[in-house]
């Protein structure tokens, strides 16, 4: 399929073959059997299969995750080294950045590993998963990271809605609801947060607190577009127009799918340009040129 202009995807899992020495045996069960990702996820793609996947998909730009997900002192967790990450984006530049993972439970050398990611790394965010360290988006522990992001300028995502069961071993509460960004908002103005798995099932919470701040966004990530309620599809296309990023969480969802489901959706020309493309670049400051100069 051909499109009028590439999307980037500003939420994918670095699921390159060279990571599966970083893959627990948790996580192979969960991608395979709990979101239904063919086998082939676990073993990984090349760098250079996987830039043909999103050739495919009409994306010619990916944020790759150095994720976090829970402290490394717990024995279920997973780590991606920032080292990693950033070895990938400097050999394909024009294709991938790197988001930096962060754990409130690391203190200042956290904060310190933070910095280095963005201002040596050329990181362009940072990224957090609630759940993992069972405290709410709004918890105080977070705070330090919160205000080192507004001093680095950049934006943090984090993930809202419920989670799901990822290890039998260790199940983890939903701690994310979508209106802890509410009161981040009110403390960090400055701050850019990212709303991503779009806040399920609380998406129209979701919604209301990114109309409400003009410093909260959402990430339309993790859910397949087909089955987008007609809310979160009338709030891309209407009053959120700006307000929203494309994502997948691959391998979560396919972004051969992803972007093939959002063709048959019923939004106009401009606000597809601003969702798969130009909101990310203003909310990033990429250095990318936008859809709507394009087709201009």
């Amino acid at each position: 399929m051909t499109y009028d202009f590439p999307a980037i995807d500003a939420v994918c899992n670095y699921e390159f073959d060279d990571a599966d020495t970083e893959r627990p045996d948790w996580s192979k069960t969960f991608i395979t059997k709990k979101i239904g990702a063919d086998a082939d996820v676990i073993a990984g793609f090349t760098p250079e299969s996987f830039i043909e996947k999103m050739d495919r998909a009409g994306i010619d730009h990916v944020f790759l995750i150095a994720v976090k997900a829970g402290s490394s002192s717990h024995k279920i967790h997973r780590h991606i080294s920032y080292e990693r990450v950033a070895a990938m984006c400097r050999r394909f530049p024009e294709r991938f950045s790197g988001l930096a993972g962060v754990d409130p439970t690391e203190g200042m050398d956290g904060l310190y590993q933070l910095e280095h990611a963005i201002k040596e790394l050329g990181f362009v965010g940072a990224h957090l998963y609630p759940h993992w360290f069972e405290m709410a988006p709004d918890h105080a522990r977070y705070y330090p990271i919160y205000a080192k992001c507004c001093e680095l300028g950049i934006p943090i995502q984090m993930q809202v809605g419920h989670c799901l069961r990822y290890s039998e071993e260790r199940p983890l509460r939903s701690v994310g609801r979508p209106i802890t960004l509410d009161t981040i908002a009110c403390h960090f103005p400055q701050l850019k947060l990212v709303g991503i798995h779009i806040g399920w099932p609380w998406v129209e919470e979701m919604i209301s607190v990114a109309y409400k701040h003009p410093n909260v966004y959402i990430g339309s990530d993790a859910y397949a577009p087909a089955y987008w309620s007609k809310e979160f599809v009338h709030f891309i296309d209407s009053w959120g127009s700006k307000k929203v990023i494309f994502g997948t969480d691959f391998p979560v969802v396919d972004p051969e799918r992803a972007r093939a489901d959002i063709e048959k959706l019923d939004i106009r020309a401009e606000s597809k340009r601003r969702f798969l493309r130009d909101n990310v670049i203003d909310l990033y400051d990429l250095k990318l040129p936008k859809a709507e100069s394009d087709a201009a």
